[in-house]
């Protein structure tokens, strides 16, 4: 498949709030469609990964909000309208409700989607 919306592409993770879509679209891409309440701090679901932190780079576009991206560089702050570039090594916090669209390489977003459900589990 080259091509999904939002409501076609399957839901990966779930719960509080946060939601997160994901499917491979070409290649070894997969594109996400996440949404994260303001509050979400994904500290929790990422620790026991290398450096307590997402290990896959993601490229993408702020529809809605603002995010905060930890990073062992400092903090970054991203708001609607942005397309951004989050290299490995990152904890994402929302500090409103954010939705935003990302692509990754599928196999090491798969390893951290497989992380986050067991530590949500």
């Amino acid at each position: 498949m080259t091509a999904t919306t939002r409501n076609e592409t399957p839901v990966a993770i779930e719960g509080g709030g946060v939601e997160l879509r994901a499917q491979e679209i070409g290649g070894d891409m997969s594109v996400a469609f996440a949404r994260l309440p303001a509050g979400t701090d994904m500290t929790p679901a990422v620790k026991g990964l290398p450096g307590d932190a997402c290990q896959c780079p993601h490229w993408g576009y702020l529809l809605k909000g603002r995010l905060q991206m930890r990073t062992e560089q400092g903090d970054e702050v991203y708001e609607a309208g942005q397309a951004f570039y989050w290299a490995p090594g990152h904890v994402p916090v929302a500090l409103e409700d954010c939705e935003y669209v990302d692509f990754s390489p599928t196999k090491e977003f798969n390893e951290v989607v497989d992380h986050v459900k067991a530590q949500l589990g």
